[in-house]
């Protein structure tokens, strides 16, 4: 899915998405209207610069420079937005358009094409929006660990990770999540000196850091040992990743 496709919401309205090397970009202006950002450029600007990103497009004036975000730089716009349904937004971006897009390579969603088909529709969306606000107090545990998470600068073990999850109620161990993070692309998955080391999309992302330790040996000779460790930055994308499977 390499071009745009509009996504919508009865709450929130429109959202233009594509593919970018089979990461999920998201047209900037889209999320910041859905989140009620009336300064889009300037929380655009604030976000890091591997959460940010340009798209051109072929529009009636000719070509146009659309400003873009990732997943990632998402999860910031949210974090950053005083709508009280920004964390509506949030769920229903982790909930129903990412794990599709995983999925198809598209949202898959059907659109009515009768009256009663679009009142059925929005009378669906209605009633999650109830359910969903009804599950706020329930989720308040989690929403206060990722705000924790984000004032956080210490890197930790993944083990450590895998606790925290698994506290805030995703069924998960240390080997599952180092399982977890090789599948998805995150750890290197080939045998050898870099198994479980950050690939490089882990290191461009700013995820992992890679703690280097010497030790000596009892016959006098030393030997170096590497550990990833997961960043501040890395916590809160994979709370918001992985705390949004947990119902």
């Amino acid at each position: 899915m390499n071009e745009l496709q509009v996504f919508n919401n009865a709450m929130f309205g429109n959202v233009r998405i594509f593919l970018q090397d089979n990461e999920p970009w998201f047209v900037a202006k889209d999320v910041c209207d859905c989140l009620a950002i009336s300064k889009h450029r300037d929380a655009i600007s604030r976000l890091d610069a591997d959460e940010r990103g340009s798209l051109k497009v072929d529009t009636l004036g000719g070509k146009q420079e659309m400003a873009t975000v990732n997943e990632y730089g998402l999860y910031s716009l949210v974090m950053s937005s005083r709508k009280p349904e920004a964390k509506d937004f949030k769920r229903w971006v982790t909930h129903e358009v990412l794990p599709s897009i995983r999925k198809y390579g598209s949202y898959n969603m059907n659109i009515p094409r009768t009256l009663p088909d679009a009142l059925k529709l929005y009378a669906n969306e209605i009633e999650a929006h109830n359910k969903t606000k009804a599950l706020v107090e329930e989720q308040k545990p989690k929403v206060l660990f990722a705000d924790a998470v984000n004032a956080s600068h210490t890197s930790i073990l993944v083990g450590d990770l895998a606790k925290l999850l698994r506290q805030n109620g995703l069924d998960i161990g240390q080997n599952r999540l180092f399982e977890r993070l090789r599948q998805e692309g995150y750890l290197i998955k080939q045998k050898g000196e870099s198994y479980n080391m950050p690939t490089q999309r882990s290191m461009d992302m700013k995820l992992f850091e890679v703690k280097e330790s010497t030790f000596t040996n009892p016959d006098g000779s030393t030997h170096i040992t590497k550990t990833s460790k997961v960043t501040g930055k890395c916590q809160i994308y994979f709370t918001n990743r992985y705390l949004g499977e947990v119902q």
